[in-house]
């Protein structure tokens, strides 16, 4: 479900640039995104009301995932193109590997490095023709710049969800409260900024909105952060570097994407990385000194008798 709806977003996403600024539309976004997810926990009696000390958790999160990530990616797509975006995005992987230590004490398997480094691989070789011409300028590093920081926060904000869910907050309140944080402060960036709050009444805005907000964010975060404290950061991560795979399949439909060798390449690398993260890590049993040594009394007992 997340990789298949975040797949499909960018298309939402061409519909929403434009006449209205990236913050102004993003604090559309989270704002009716959060009201639902209020909407939705009053109606199954989901706990709303916590302590001051997890609201600036929630606040902190809310930032992270739903505010300073998205404004900075944004930002970054206004110095460089898309394709070296996704590329800088995909290594949240790598950042959710080094947090998940650094927080939570997760031990990483050389699997995950592997995989990681396979999806990665994979990802620039997917976009290589689009960035290949690519120099190194300002420019670049402006744009690179705020993709690295935009990923890292956005690796935050998957440890914060963590600590959201160790701490017992129900995952549909922590969302409400950390997108409605997030459209707050993106709302008061754009208010600083002077920038007119303008809602275009037309077809493709007002249902790119909604499908962002319902599908892109209430249901494929829900999805992405239920598997966050499921199957831990690093596997749900590669998530972030299947979902371009995603697009350029559908946009083979959608926009008559013409394949290529490195599309292939490319392709089979991240499904590759893909079943590596994926697969079962096989674990030896610890043995104890007393059942060993149990077991060499039996044996000297059965040899004697």
């Amino acid at each position: 479900m997340t990789v298949l709806i975040w797949g499909s977003t960018w298309i939402a996403i061409n519909y929403q640039l434009g006449d209205v600024s990236p913050a102004v539309s993003l604090s559309y976004r989270f704002a009716l995104a959060a009201a639902i997810l209020f909407i939705f926990c009053k109606q199954q009696k989901i706990q709303l009301n916590f302590s001051l000390k997890l609201h600036v958790q929630f606040l902190a999160f809310g930032l992270a995932l739903f505010g300073c990530n998205y404004y900075f990616l944004y930002s970054a797509q206004q110095h460089i193109n898309s394709a070296l975006t996704c590329i800088g995005f995909s290594m949240i992987m790598i950042f959710n590997m080094i947090n998940a230590r650094i927080w939570y004490k997760t031990q990483i398997t050389k699997q995950f490095y592997i995989g990681g480094l396979l999806g990665i691989t994979g990802i620039t070789t997917l976009f290589w023709p689009q960035i290949s011409h690519v120099s190194l300028g300002e420019q670049t590093l402006i744009g690179l710049s705020f993709c690295l920081v935009g990923t890292i926060l956005a690796s935050c904000g998957n440890m914060i969800s963590i600590r959201n869910q160790k701490k017992k907050a129900p995952l549909h309140a922590a969302n409400a409260w950390g997108m409605a944080y997030g459209a707050i402060c993106l709302g008061l960036w754009a208010f600083i900024n002077g920038e007119a709050f303008i809602l275009p009444m037309n077809i493709a805005y007002i249902s790119s909105l909604l499908y962002l907000s319902i599908f892109g964010s209430v249901i494929a975060f829900g999805c992405y952060l239920t598997l966050l404290n499921k199957i831990g950061p690093q596997k749900t991560s590669y998530a972030n570097i299947m979902f371009p795979a995603i697009a350029v399949l559908i946009s083979s439909f959608v926009e008559d994407f013409q394949w290529s060798a490195f599309t292939v390449v490319g392709l089979s690398c991240i499904f590759l990385g893909n079943i590596i993260v994926l697969s079962k890590t096989k674990v030896k049993p610890e043995v104890s000194k007393n059942a060993v040594r149990n077991d060499d009394i039996n044996t000297a007992e059965k040899v004697v008798s």
